[in-house]
């Protein structure tokens, strides 16, 4: 067991990844933004691929705006939006992969 323990977190830091969760469990390997990327302002798009497949109907994305606000309006993996406002963003995600595991994360961003 100690094993496994010890090869999930080696895995996680070689991917550089950013997801809340373990070993079995739906994991980020590419997003966009990047993490702690600073972005123009206008149209975005987001983006997250995970290193297994998803159930998409019961996956989330939630989107916190600098002033508090929180667009959680998309309920896809991949979307547009306007970034207009300047400041720190938030994108928590929250995903169901096929093995039935529920995997959490968060990308922080700011827009110049």
């Amino acid at each position: 067991m100690r094993v496994r323990a010890n090869l999930c977190a080696v895995l996680t830091l070689a991917f550089g990844l950013f997801a809340e969760g373990a070993c079995g469990h739906a994991i980020v390997v590419a997003g966009r933004p990047a993490m702690n990327a600073s972005v123009a302002p206008g149209k975005l798009e987001i983006r997250l691929e995970f290193n297994s497949r998803i159930d998409r109907q019961r996956s989330r994305l939630s989107l916190l705006r600098p002033d508090g606000t929180l667009d959680d309006s998309q309920n896809v993996l991949a979307a547009n939006i306007d970034a207009t406002m300047s400041g720190p963003w938030k994108l928590d995600w929250q995903v169901l992969s096929l093995d039935g595991h529920i995997t959490r994360g968060t990308v922080r961003f700011s827009v110049r």
